[in-house]
């Protein structure tokens, strides 16, 4: 069975330079457009790209809304077959100017990689994502053991977390010389830290709790003092792998490296959460905490917008639109709050406060 055309290889090369050096996108955004090229071409049987067809697009489409997951066995979600369908309209349109396909492909060719619009809303919708409290979160640090230097480690971790509101990636890359403990601050470095979209900002801790934050002063305190660690050690090293009296790999401690990428510490979460019994919330969800918490405890725009650029967004909208969402059972508890009696002078300085609120909000968009 065909494998691979050597003209669409070549192609393909061309396309996934573009994306990586024009269009300055990441490897995991070149992996997923390469990932549904090659899907599509194991549907035409790997035909030329010159010889494409507005029925392959359409039968394409018909395969992919039957096709199973190969991990769950599951119908694909509309959302796969939306992100596949755009990845593979965006690669014909980029054809269809190039030399040798430009006279065999039209920009309208590439709309046939388009869901229904029913389906487009569909998989685009937004749907509430499960966001711990904060007293679930301080549950399961107060649940976590702090015998060993590794659970030290790890206790550290999921307060850090909930302190600063960092990405996995980032926590994963922190140096001891990126946190300054006596100004309450992380210095988030493009340069050394894997923040997203490369940006650097300081993050100061958030009010969560002197509990959370004695924790984390604590694991820095242990690493400085008695591990007597340098300013670029890690702040969260990767666990030390031993051989024990069986020949197996076992934990063998801390060791002075950093973690090549964040899924010990997702993992980590999943135990953490087990351990305090309760159902697992991933390290990111974190972030949807703290952007619930701005919500309630922010009285001005300017509060917000301090909250907000701690997190490391450059617009307030940022937050106050992708993580800000009310849970249904909250959205239900407010609605009723909002049908009691009032005080009247009450009223009117909540009046006053909203369209202050308003009015920020306003300007920074015109802004």
């Amino acid at each position: 069975m065909k494998k691979y055309n050597k003209d669409n290889e070549r192609a393909k090369y061309q396309y996934l330079q573009f994306l990586r050096e024009a269009r300055r996108q990441s490897e995991s955004s070149l992996d997923a457009a390469a990932k549904a090229i090659v899907r599509f071409e194991e549907y035409t049987g790997f035909r030329d790209f010159k010889l494409f067809h507005i029925k392959q697009a359409i039968g394409f489409k018909k395969m992919l809304s039957v096709q199973k997951s190969e991990r769950s066995q599951l119908a694909l979600s509309k959302s796969t077959i939306n992100s596949t369908l755009n990845s593979l309209r965006a690669f014909f349109l980029w054809l269809a100017r190039e030399p040798g396909y430009r006279a065999r492909i039209s920009y309208s060719d590439a709309e046939y990689f388009h869901l229904s619009e029913k389906d487009t809303r569909i998989a685009t919708a937004k749907r509430n994502k499960p966001v711990p409290t904060l007293e679930q979160i301080k549950v399961v640090i107060a649940a976590m053991p702090s015998a060993t230097d590794i659970e030290k480690r790890d206790r550290a971790l999921l307060a850090f977390t909930i302190l600063t509101g960092a990405r996995d990636s980032a926590i994963a890359s922190f140096k001891l010389k990126h946190v300054d403990i006596s100004h309450r601050y992380v210095f988030q470095d493009a340069r050394e830290v894997a923040t997203k979209f490369s940006k650097t900002f300081n993050t100061y801790f958030f009010p969560v709790g002197d509990e959370i934050e004695s924790i984390f002063r604590d694991w820095v305190g242990f690493l400085r003092k008695e591990m007597l660690w340098g300013e670029d050690d890690p702040v969260f090293p990767a666990t030390k792998m031993e051989l024990d009296e069986n020949r197996l790999f076992c934990a063998g401690g801390l060791d002075r490296r950093h973690w090549s990428n964040a899924g010990p510490i997702r993992a980590m979460f999943k135990s953490a959460f087990k351990g305090a019994g309760l159902p697992y919330y991933n390290p990111h969800s974190f972030r949807n905490t703290l952007a619930l918490l701005a919500g309630q405890r922010c009285m001005t725009p300017e509060q917000y917008k301090a909250w907000s650029q701690n997190l490391g967004h450059e617009k307030p909208l940022t937050t106050f639109l992708s993580y800000g969402n009310v849970e249904d059972v909250r959205q239900g508890e407010i609605i009723a709050e909002l049908g009691a009696p009032k005080d009247q002078h009450d009223s009117e300085i909540n009046m006053d406060r909203l369209a202050t609120l308003l009015a920020g909000k306003l300007s920074q968009i015109r802004a």
